[in-house]
């Protein structure tokens, strides 16, 4: 049996009842060498647990080929957790998400087009296995009761925003392998929107967890989280927030309303070394990763506490000064509360155990204000959520009411932590009491203590780095054969890094560039073009150039979301050039469609594409077209502003997106069909066909992420230069900066524009950061790479790529990391 127990009442580790404050921290974004100081961080803050994402792809390099040594090391770091006194959640996925590159799913399965990931589907189970019989026995010989301090294993995660057609089948499969090793401590899989059957299939022993990303400042959180605690508790099992906002006064509203885990994601940050952020859909709608991964949690990527560290320690203190009454809370009624200040709709009480209530009265405006809590004022600090105490036995009294968080609760004396005065009413009198007091109420000593605030670092010291070396060699390329069409790059044996790609063909005025992703770098004629477009189809003006056809095609990291808009954001896509093609003819073909659906007749009417006039807005209306497709073609939706569903010869249709509105035809196409809800404010579409012919003869060579890491640390040949640098479209310049190490590491700025910069310390990729005209970034600061304490050396490759100005690195920027 495990010594891990989750019911309605919530979890019990060893028997004792816990409410679990839990923090992410990732060993696989941060040096080894600081592994334990995060650790030793977060148990200072009042968390007692970590949850940890092991991801798949970080552990296999490439197929067959594992990695646990260094900072792979996840078992050493699970024993570290141990000795700092923290309860591990594990999440081995096998997809994981975290904003982390393919979602941790390798590049290679998409290699397979039999192959259906996050499924019940035997090629993909088969992968999955391998990693499962690598990872689980780590977990399993360092579960709590068998000498570990991991609590729970999370299988996959947020498998309800996945369009998975067998979920029972596929978690149940999940589940079995981890019965198989010996997991024993509850199994858990959580929910991203809510549909818990879509997170577990409703299987049998897999515990569903919940995650919460709510608006901090709406006045209905409770209401929707109280919704799925009662959900759970008809199952008798706990509420488990497996992920959700960094701010605490939100995770205390979650609390009052039924929570027994809360689980802020990311309150520790960390880093993406190497080619590791992914590809996401948080732009319009692509974007890239920073390599920062920090979304303001209350440790920085590089180790800074911030203020919401101290409102960590507080909720911490409350919650231990409370024990198993709060740990056993029942839902409660209601409690009468009004206020002056913007606060919840329905503030959300919890009956204590053993006697009395704690109720969340959420403070969601800026100034400080009042409320009346069962008919008693009291003072309210802005931007707060006191839990506050109703009707909780003290020995042989009773305290009516506080109204401020209780960090140590005893019969004879009572200790609060607050930023206003304190309310306190034993028997039948209140009584305010100022910050920093102590009086004596009714024979109970009462202590008010101010509130703790994080002392913010000192200006960090600056430099700027103006000498540097440049190389006079380029690092070295693999060959990678010759090949009719361009290959992807994982076909190619490159999972994270990039390929060279030429080729020469009889250029028109056109070229059609489709499905090319992350970053492409293409010459023509000796002019660049820089995309990173997400794999959307991109037309190139090619009149008068002439010449080789070359193009260096970056991964900047798969996508970890599955979304359909954009070719290269859909989970599992492969990257590289795409497909090239030569415009050889286009032709107008708005005109002569007939009209199937609504009132239309047969013989079917003839009209424009969606000239349909119509009073039946938003029902579907088809467009029908014969064509004549001698050779491959590719349609052009001009002017589509919503999905549109095209079918080819009367076959199944597809879905083409107003991100990319192009679809490519097959040679012999006779027919096509547009289906489009009919919309009068919407503008006409304007259908256009290009006739395509392939661009062929491509030789390639590659450069992985390994080949790149260690040329930059060879060093090599080259000459003093000094900053400003400028570089040619399409150059690229090795630099060495001598860096010495630093105690508290480095923030290197890059400034230029038009320019990427890719550094490396320590043996170690740091980072990419674009200047100038660039795509979406989201994540942490992309404009900054971390060198850590006490790496050393520094070597930075410059790229210029196309844009607005000449490029040029100006400067490197060095901050102390404090």
């Amino acid at each position: 049996m495990s010594s891990v127990e989750l019911d309605a009442r919530g979890i019990r580790i060893d028997g004792e009842p816990r409410v679990v404050l839990c923090a992410s921290l990732f060993y696989f974004r941060l040096p080894r060498e600081q592994w334990r100081a995060r650790l030793d961080q977060v148990r200072a803050s009042g968390y007692t647990c970590i949850d940890v994402y092991l991801p798949w792809n970080f552990h296999e390099l490439a197929p067959g080929r594992w990695s646990f040594e260094g900072r792979r090391d996840v078992a050493a770091f699970l024993d570290l957790a141990q000795e700092a006194g923290l309860h591990v959640i594990a999440r081995p996925g096998p997809y994981i998400c975290s904003e982390w590159d393919g979602g941790a799913l390798p590049a290679w399965l998409g290699l397979d087009p039999s192959l259906r990931i996050r499924d019940n589907q035997p090629g993909f189970l088969a992968a999955v296995t391998a990693w499962f019989d690598q990872v689980l026995p780590i977990l399993a010989a360092r579960q709590h009761g068998a000498g570990g301090s991991v609590i729970m294993v999370q299988l996959e995660n947020e498998l309800d925003f996945f369009d998975c057609d067998d979920r029972p089948g596929y978690i149940t499969a999940l589940r079995n392998q981890a019965v198989a090793h010996g997991i024993t401590v509850p199994l858990i899989a959580c929910a991203g929107q809510g549909d818990l059957f879509g997170a577990t299939g409703n299987v049998a022993d897999v515990v569903p967890a919940c995650n919460f990303y709510p608006n901090d400042d709406s006045p209905d959180i409770e209401a929707e989280v109280r919704r799925y605690a009662d959900l759970l508790s008809d199952r008798a099992l706990p509420l488990l927030i497996t992920e959700t906002n960094r701010r605490h006064r939100t995770l205390r509203r979650l609390l009052a309303s039924g929570a027994s885990l809360l689980a802020p994601y990311l309150q520790a940050s960390g880093w993406d070394f190497g080619y590791t952020p992914s590809s996401g859909n948080w732009g319009k709608p692509g974007n890239f990763m920073s390599h920062g991964y920090d979304f303001g949690g209350y440790v920085s990527s590089t180790g800074v506490e911030r203020p919401e560290y101290a409102e960590a320690q507080l909720l911490g203190r409350v919650i231990d000064a409370l024990g198993s009454r709060l740990a056993l809370a029942t839902p409660g009624a209601p409690v009468e509360v009004t206020t002056d200040f913007p606060t919840s709709s329905a503030p959300a009480a919890l009956d204590l155990d053993g006697g009395g209530q704690v109720v969340a009265v959420p403070n969601l405006g800026r100034s400080d204000g009042r409320a009346l809590v069962n008919g008693v004022s009291v003072a309210v600090a802005a931007d707060s959520c006191p839990l506050m105490l109703i009707d909780v036995p003290l020995g042989d009294t009773m305290l009516t009411l506080a109204s401020a968080d209780v960090v140590e609760l005893a019969n004879d004396g009572l200790v609060f932590c607050s930023a206003v005065p304190v309310t306190v009413v034993i028997g039948n009198s209140p009584v305010e009491i100022a910050v920093g007091s102590t009086e004596l109420v009714d024979g109970v000593s009462v202590t008010v203590q101010p509130r703790a605030a994080v002392v913010p670092p000192e200006n960090p010291s600056s430099q700027e780095v103006s000498a540097v070396r440049r190389r006079t060699t380029a690092a070295p390329e693999t060959p990678a054969g010759k090949h009719e069409l361009a290959p992807t790059l994982e076909s190619l044996g490159v999972y994270r890094g990039r390929g060279i790609y030429t080729a020469t063909a009889a250029l028109t005025n056109e070229l059609l560039l489709v499905g090319a992703a992350d970053i492409v770098d293409l010459s023509i004629g000796g002019r660049l073009h820089t995309f990173a477009g997400f794999g959307a189809t991109r037309r190139i003006d090619v009149r008068g150039l002439t010449g080789e056809i070359r193009a260096t095609v970056e991964i900047w990291g798969h996508a970890n979301f599955d979304d359909a808009r954009l070719p290269a954001l859909r989970l599992g896509a492969l990257r590289g050039l795409g497909s090239l093609w030569t415009v050889v003819g286009t032709e107008d073909i708005s005109a002569l469609w007939t009209v199937e659906g609504h009132w239309a007749g047969d013989p079917a009417p003839t009209r424009v594409l969606t000239g349909w006039s119509s009073t039946r807005v938003g029902t579907p209306v088809t467009y029908t077209r014969r064509i004549s497709a001698e050779t491959t073609t590719a349609l052009h939706l001009h002017g589509a502003h919503v999905p549109v569903d095209v079918s080819v010869d009367n076959g199944e249709p597809i879905t083409v997106h107003a991100e990319n509105p192009w679809m490519l035809l097959r040679a012999g196409t006779k027919q096509i069909s547009v289906t489009v809800p009919h919309d009068p404010s919407g503008g006409r579409l304007r259908a256009e066909l290009l006739s395509l012919e392939p661009v062929t003869g491509w030789t390639c060579a590659v450069q992985d992420d390994e080949l790149l890491t260690a040329f930059a640390g060879r060093g090599g040949p080259g000459q003093d230069v000094v900053l400003p640098l400028a570089v040619r479209l399409g150059e690229e310049a090795w630099l060495e900066v001598d860096l010495p190490a630093s105690e508290t590491g480095y923030l290197l700025r890059p400034e230029g524009v038009q320019v990427r910069v890719t550094a490396w310390s320590s043996g170690e990729c740091i980072g990419r950061v674009w200047t100038g005209e660039r795509p979406a970034f989201a994540g942490g600061d992309p404009d900054v790479l971390w060198i850590p304490p006490r790496w050393a050396g520094l070597t930075l490759l410059v790229t210029g790529v196309a844009g607005p100005a000449d490029p040029e690195l100006r400067r490197l920027r060095l901050d102390s990391a404090t």
